[in-house]
């Protein structure tokens, strides 16, 4: 327990990312048709649009490895004090915002991109907090 209270925000951070990324790479999984079908609309002008399926399935994939990674990483960190597993999870989420916000930019979504910064220095100070470790 002193290992929570001592990684405390930096457990809070990696709840955020628990939440955030396997909630969303399940809704991609259990709504594949929608998801898929939703995003050629939304890249259908851009030199993406023709790549959809594929992209999405690297997406979900980082998105679940980000997610699962951060919840083992709780418990590790919980455990023994580890902080190594809880860092990489950060990494790829950070990583995964980045393909995420680049592909906003090219739809031309300017206000979608607004909303993956937020996501961003949550992970990214998330980041910084485990850099230290």
């Amino acid at each position: 327990m002193n290992n929570i209270v001592e990684y405390m925000t930096e457990v809070l951070i990696l709840l955020f990312v628990v939440i955030t990324f396997l909630q969303s790479g399940i809704d991609k999984m259990t709504d594949w048709k929608g998801n898929v079908s939703w995003l050629q609309e939304h890249f259908k002008e851009t030199f993406m649009g023709g790549m959809v399926p594929l992209l999405v399935g690297v997406i979900t994939l980082l998105e679940l490895l980000a997610g699962g990674m951060a919840l083992v990483g709780i418990i590790t960190v919980a455990i023994s004090g580890t902080t190594l597993l809880a860092f990489y999870s950060l990494v790829i989420a950070a990583i995964t915002l980045l393909l995420l916000l680049f592909g906003q930019r090219v739809a031309k979504d300017y206000a979608g991109a607004f909303t993956i910064v937020g996501y961003f220095i949550v992970v990214v100070l998330g980041v910084f907090l485990l850099s230290w470790q």
